[in-house]
C-alpha cells in the first residue's frame, strides 16, 4: 500500500460531466472489519463526538468516457467502516475546497471530538458521500451544513486515492462576492488564508499546500 494520495481521475470536469451510478446491492465487510468499525465508533462516541452510525458510499469502480465526462460506481457501505485503521474498504468522501471572490482559501480548524484530523486546520468543507447522492451534490450540501453558504461555481477537481484505502472526490468552490460564512460545530476557529500558499500561516499542513498547488 502506498504511504501517498494516489490521483486515480484528473478534472476538471464540470458538474454535469459527473455521474454516479449507485449498485443495488450493498458491500458486506468480513467480521473483522465489523468489529474494527465497532470499536472505532464506540471509541468516537467515548470522545464525545455526536457522530452515529449509517450507510454512505463505497467507490467500486471510475472510469473516463470518451466525451472526458467521469462515471463513477458506487455501492452502499456502512458509514463506521471509514473509521477502520489502515482499511476503509474503499469508502468515499467528497471534499469541497472554498474560494472567496478575491481567490482566499477559506481554513477551518476542526473541533477536538472529529474523527479525522481533530483539531488541525483543514481547508473548505467535507463529508462522507449519502447514499444515492453525486458526489458533486456531496460538495455544495457539505458547504451549505457547515458554513452556512451557497457557492456561485463549482467544479470536480479529482478522484483521489488515500493510504488508508480511502477515496476522495475533490471539489473546488468558489462563493459569490460578499458571501459571509458561519461555521457549524464542526469547527472552532475559522479564516480566510491569502491567495498565494506561499503566504499561509505555519499552521497550513504541509497536505494543505499540496492540495493547493494541485488545484492551481
Amino acid at each position: 500500500m502506498s504511504e501517498h494520495p494516489a490521483i486515480l481521475a484528473r478534472g476538471p470536469w464540470s458538474a454535469d460531466a459527473i455521474e454516479a451510478r449507485w449498485s443495488t446491492e450493498p458491500f458486506l465487510p468480513d467480521a473483522e472489519h465489523d468489529r474494527a468499525a465497532d470499536e472505532a465508533i464506540a471509541a468516537l462516541r467515548r470522545r464525545g463526538s455526536p457522530s452515529h452510525d449509517g450507510v454512505a458510499a463505497r467507490l467500486a469502480g471510475h472510469r473516463l468516457t470518451a466525451e472526458g465526462h467521469l462515471v463513477l460506481e458506487l455501492q452502499p457501505v456502512r458509514w463506521a467502516l471509514r473509521l477502520v485503521p489502515g482499511d476503509a474498504c474503499d469508502s468515499l468522501s467528497a471534499l469541497c475546497v472554498t474560494r472567496d471572490a478575491e481567490g482566499r482559501w477559506l481554513a477551518g480548524r476542526r473541533a477536538a471530538w472529529l474523527s479525522s484530523w481533530a483539531g488541525r486546520w483543514a481547508l473548505g468543507a467535507g463529508g462522507a458521500v449519502d447514499p444515492h447522492e453525486n458526489p458533486v451534490e456531496t460538495l455544495t450540501r457539505e458547504l451549505r451544513e457547515e458554513w452556512s453558504v451557497v457557492p456561485e461555481r463549482v467544479v470536480g477537481e479529482a478522484l483521489v486515492a488515500l493510504p488508508q484505502r480511502m477515496a476522495m472526490f475533490i471539489g473546488q468552490a468558489w462563493l459569490p462576492p460578499g458571501a459571509e460564512v458561519v461555521r457549524d460545530d464542526e469547527h472552532d476557529d475559522h479564516a480566510w488564508w491569502p491567495p498565494d500558499p506561499a503566504d499561509w500561516p505555519a499552521e497550513a499542513h504541509p497536505q494543505l499546500r499540496a492540495m493547493a498547488a494541485l488545484l492551481a
